[in-house]
């Protein structure tokens, strides 16, 4: 490389955005990703060993899939090729491939191929790498947003370690921006900028556990604000608001907003009012609550709130909860509105939730026994005891059903379970006022 091309190459560099400036050259710089790339994890052992197989990075965007698979090409001394699945075909892969066996024969060194986007690959495409990856002549990295194990052939699966990335967490991309603040070659620490606690945390909060986004409204703000008169580029949380075009949402995790809006949202589903319900939602996931915590929530009330007046609310809060933790956001907003407002607008019952607490009361007061015909009857000399002896089996009466005393003595005409009039519910209220009916008829 000649003056000219290392004056051209350092230009291009310097117009590059400030997240590909910055971009972590070794294992050491990567920010996040501990799961995989901590002393002992699966990258880092592939690293050690010298040996990377065909990979899938999984995850939402900048949670550094292109980073990663440059830093271990650089880290193992393979050569580096990429494309993206948008703009790219066969052909390119094949151009590829050319240079790859070439690079092969004469430096002796192992290629890898990063697809970003593999997902947008189309099956034809995909096959045309197979052969590729199974004679060695490419390492293929594939990034993806979308779940891999419904986007990608089989057969590509097959021949590749498919490798969850999660987002950054807040202690991550706070890491992030103080070291691009104190970068003076790549970053922005020759500008000088003394932000602001509450300009850190907004920018960690909208960020939403993408590095990229962080580091792209760090840069704006930093570069459209000028210098004090002592060359200090004050960062306030107005002046981040400005650059991220996304206002500071009042909302502490840990704090009186966390349960503020928690209960809201509770209270809204449990009012039917739908609307009110989404507006908490779409808060607390701006704010970047965790939409475990959310799912959990939304199980509970399922079954508090609604219970046997739609029973189908706590399979599809529990389903949610599974979808959720499965795409991950931002995809998992859609699941959860979903979810919202199908309980918001089921029918409400909490007759199951008042009837066990109230069966705990007594539990906690009053001493009972188990009546002798339903005690076990299956061991030597149960009989002797009066065990089991007046049980009446409901499958030898008609319509399954025969009337005979559950509860304990001293509780023999309690009701734990009051059924309302709505949804699924009336028809349980109906079929124990039948019973009831029996009872009444067969006494008489």
């Amino acid at each position: 490389m000649d003056l000219f091309d290392m004056a051209q190459e350092k230009n291009l560099k310097s117009l590059a955005p400030l997240a590909d400036r910055i971009r972590p050259k070794t294992l050491d710089e990567v920010v996040g990703q501990d799961h995989l790339l901590k002393p002992g994890k699966f990258i880092y052992r592939c690293i050690a060993a010298k040996r990377i197989p065909s990979m899938i990075f999984y995850g939402p965007s900048g949670t550094g899939k292109t980073t990663l698979a440059k830093v271990i090409a650089n880290e193992v001394e393979m050569n580096f090729y990429q494309l993206n699945a948008v703009t790219s075909g066969v052909k390119d892969i094949r151009e590829v491939v050319e240079v790859a066996k070439k690079a092969m024969t004469y430096e002796n060194k192992p290629n890898l191929l990063f697809i970003d986007e593999i997902h947008r690959f189309s099956k034809n495409q995909q096959d045309a790498l197979l052969p590729y990856v199974e004679e060695g002549v490419l390492t293929l990295i594939g990034a993806t947003t979308e779940n891999p194990y419904f986007e990608v052939n089989k057969a590509l699966l097959s021949r590749s370690s498919v490798l969850k990335l999660e987002s950054l967490t807040p202690e991550d991309i706070k890491l992030l921006l103080e070291r691009t603040l104190k970068d003076k070659t790549d970053g922005l620490g020759r500008y000088h900028v003394k932000l602001s606690k509450e300009a850190m945390d907004h920018l960690i909060t909208s960020s939403m556990g993408d590095g990229r986004r962080a580091l792209n409204a760090l840069e704006i703000a930093v570069l459209s604000t000028k210098p004090d008169s002592e060359g200090i580029v004050e960062m306030t949380l107005s002046i981040v608001e400005e650059s991220t075009q996304q206002n500071v949402i009042q909302y502490d995790k840990g704090g009186d907003q966390h349960y503020d809006v928690i209960s809201a949202f509770i209270k809204s589903i449990r009012g039917s009012d739908a609307d009110a319900a989404l507006h908490y939602l779409a808060k607390m996931l701006t704010a970047g609550e965790a939409i475990e915590f959310i799912g959990r929530r939304l199980i509970i009330l399922a079954s508090e709130d609604i219970g046997n007046a739609d029973p189908g609310a706590l399979t599809m809060a529990v389903n949610t909860y599974k979808g959720i933790t499965i795409t991950g956001m931002p995809e998992a907003k859609l699941i959860l509105a979903q979810c919202v407002t199908y309980l918001a607008t089921a029918p409400k019952s909490n007759a199951s939730y008042t009837a066990i607490n109230q069966a705990f009361e007594d539990i906690k007061t009053i001493h009972t026994e188990v009546p002798k015909h339903l005690r076990d009857s299956h061991y030597e000399s149960a009989s002797s005891l009066g065990h089991g002896i007046e049980y009446k089996y409901p499958h030898n009466y008609e319509n399954n059903y025969v009337a005979q005393n559950y509860l304990p003595d001293n509780l023999r005409n309690k009701t734990y379970y009051h059924p309302t009039e709505n949804g699924y519910e009336a028809r349980i209220r109906a079929n124990l006022s039948n019973i009831h009916k029996k009872d009444s008829t067969e006494e008489n």
